[in-house]
């Protein structure tokens, strides 16, 4: 009887380095970013020429009429901005805290969020700045004389 010869596995093969996918590259997406960002300017571009050709087609009415409303704009912010520093001075805010009231868009509003702040100085008007230990000694004794002692046992020399 002859013996069966025993089956040896394969050795693995060495590795093998996979190359990167090509998305997976940094060059590759350096070349998109250019390729974005050139694509950006030309659209930059072409919307002011856009916008210079719409306006040069405008007729006269439509001129007025965009004024108008940029007028209304800033009129309406000026209002608001007005209301504001009123509501603040009513309620003799810091300027910090007038600051606040820009984003509340009511008048309504402004004026609980003022009187809420107020109530809030008030009471750290009422509760004071104070520091009940500051300047306090943590050690009661003469430091002075404890440091010459200590000098004196250095050096050696009695009192």
């Amino acid at each position: 009887m002859t013996e069966p010869t025993p089956v040896v596995p394969e050795t693995p093969s060495p590795e093998v380095v996979e190359q990167p996918k090509p998305t997976e590259t940094v060059d590759f997406w350096k070349q998109k970013a250019r390729e974005q960002e050139k694509r950006a300017k030309e659209n930059s571009a072409a919307a002011l020429r856009l916008a210079e050709i719409e306006e040069a087609t405008k007729t006269e009415a439509q001129k007025v009429s965009d004024r108008l409303a940029q007028a209304e704009e800033r009129a309406a912010a000026a209002e608001r901005r007005a209301v504001r520093f009123e509501i603040a001075s009513e309620f003799s805010l810091t300027s910090d805290d007038a600051k606040a009231l820009e984003h509340v868009a009511s008048e309504d509003g402004m004026r609980e969020v003022a009187r809420l702040l107020a109530a809030k100085a008030d009471q750290r008007k009422k509760q004071g700045n104070s520091a009940p230990r500051e300047g306090g000694n943590p050690n009661p004794g003469n430091s002075k004389t404890d440091e010459r002692e200590f000098v004196r046992g250095l050096f050696g020399r009695p009192d």
